[in-house]
This record gives structure tokens, C-alpha cells and sequence, in this order.
């Protein structure tokens, strides 16, 4: 169980702190449940309230430094998504993004990054399902790896695509030593 003050994922909510844990003092709530009182750490004047036994949404710890190092380290090997089909590639995305793993955001993140490179190299619009889904993948990856890096969401964006690109150089390098 989580304690006051500590920060947690809470579905696509992303980074909360947890303000309260106790019962809920409203008519009707049962007595002898308790509940997060949780403070969305990225959306100002919010505040949501959860059973601590949820099942139907992911809460879990957020990722240390070392992990999420590891996770940036490991980006340049992580598979992609490919679906012809638009309305099964959706689903699947819709999924993925529901499950709140960092490993999947980055596989959203890198598919969807060489579609849209692809799509605007042959003259294409990017899609607005692909937008989105970028958008909810890189805002939950950028905001949890930000508060285990203890930076900015745009400090870290940047420091990931640095390290992502210096990695790959070095790569590069050896590969063709």
C-alpha cells in the first residue's frame, strides 16, 4: 500500500501524489473501505479519489533513475507496431497505452515517430489517431522518466532524445569498426 507523500503511476492520470489514505466521508460510501486521495503531479486543481484495492485501473510505483536509464538505453532495440489495418492498429494502441508500462510507450513512441516520418517523407498527413496516441505515450513516459530524473518533462524529452541519438552514433561507430 502506499503511504502519504509517495508518488505512484495512476493509469493515464500519469504522476500523482498520494494527498490522503483513509475512508471516504460522504453519504452512501462505505465505512470500512479505504481510498488514495490522489493529486495529479502534471494537471493543475485536480484531485482524484480511488479505492486502494482498485482493480480495473493500473496504479503502481513509478520507475527509479536506474530503470528509467535503462528503459532509455534500451530504445534503440525496442520493436515496433506495425498494423496495416487502421481501426485494429487503433485498438491495439488504445490497449497498449491502457496498460501503463513504460516498454509499451516506448514501442508506441518509436512507431509511431518512424510513421510520421514516413507518412511526411511520402507527402502523407500525419493521422490524428496517431497524434494522439504519440501525445498520451509521450506525455506518461516523459512525465514519469521527468520525476525519476528529476527534471522537467521538456528537459527530459530532450536528455532522452540525446542519449537515444548518442547511442545510436556509438553504435554506428563500432558496427562499422
Amino acid at each position: 500500500m502506499f503511504e502519504v507523500g509517495d508518488y505512484l503511476i495512476y493509469g493515464l492520470n500519469g504522476v500523482c501524489r498520494v494527498e490522503a489514505v483513509g475512508t471516504m466521508e460522504m453519504s452512501g460510501m462505505p465505512k470500512d473501505r479505504l481510498y488514495y486521495t490522489l493529486i495529479p503531479v502534471y494537471q493543475s486543481g485536480c484531485r482524484l479519489f480511488t479505492p486502494v484495492d482498485n482493480v480495473k485501473t493500473v496504479i503502481r510505483p513509478l520507475v527509479s533513475r536506474e530503470e528509467a536509464l535503462a528503459y532509455i538505453d534500451r530504445m534503440p532495440e525496442a520493436e515496433t507496431i506495425w498494423i496495416p489495418d487502421e481501426k485494429r492498429r487503433e485498438t491495439l494502441y488504445k490497449e497498449v497505452v491502457r496498460k501503463c508500462d513504460p516498454a509499451e510507450w516506448i514501442r508506441i513512441i518509436k512507431t509511431l515517430f518512424l510513421r510520421k516520418k514516413a507518412r511526411i517523407q511520402a507527402g502523407k498527413k500525419v493521422t490524428s489517431g496517431d497524434e494522439k496516441y504519440l501525445r498520451i505515450a509521450e506525455e506518461n513516459l516523459y512525465g514519469e522518466f521527468a520525476m525519476a530524473l528529476d527534471m522537467t518533462k521538456e528537459e527530459t524529452e530532450k536528455y532522452v532524445i540525446e542519449r537515444v541519438k548518442s547511442a545510436e552514433e556509438k553504435g554506428a561507430v563500432t558496427a562499422s569498426e
